[in-house]
């Protein structure tokens, strides 16, 4: 299993207001417009699960596997060419601050390994960088 985190962000809202919003996925509609239309691709999502195409993999989908309010949310692949688990991390920094740091986990062939690498840590950065972003009121 190769392992891939994002570096750690810091957002300016509190821990339980970011798991509030990150455990529930039906929260995308209200932070859809802020995702380039290019990102759209297919996109659908529940509480528990979302799905998008992926250029050039097609349909990938994840779902919810564990909530451990207010510090973690699990996601494990349902649909993707390469099994993987996916988590996000929230941690207290103030009682109006937190800071939160992304994780997958891949099993991604050997011979894939060199290739994805770059690509998939690049991923989990932009997408922390996404999560940071977000207002969480």
């Amino acid at each position: 299993m190769a392992q891939f985190e994002s570096s750690i962000k810091q957002i300016p809202y509190p821990q339980q207001a970011v798991y509030d919003m990150l455990s529930d996925l039906s929260n995308i509609e209200r932070v859809k417009d802020r995702i380039p239309e290019d990102k759209l691709n297919n996109l659908s999502f529940d509480s528990d699960s979302i799905s998008i195409d992926v250029a050039p993999v097609g349909a990938v989908s994840m779902r919810i596997v564990e909530r451990e309010e207010p510090k973690t949310i699990k996601f494990e692949s349902e649909n993707s060419p390469m099994p993987f688990n996916f988590w996000i991390q929230l941690l207290p920094t103030s009682d109006t601050e937190s800071k939160m740091r992304l994780t997958i986990k891949a099993d991604i062939p050997i011979f894939l390994k060199a290739m994805v690498s770059k690509p998939l840590q690049e991923g989990i950065e932009k997408i922390a960088d996404a999560l940071a972003m977000i207002p969480y009121e």
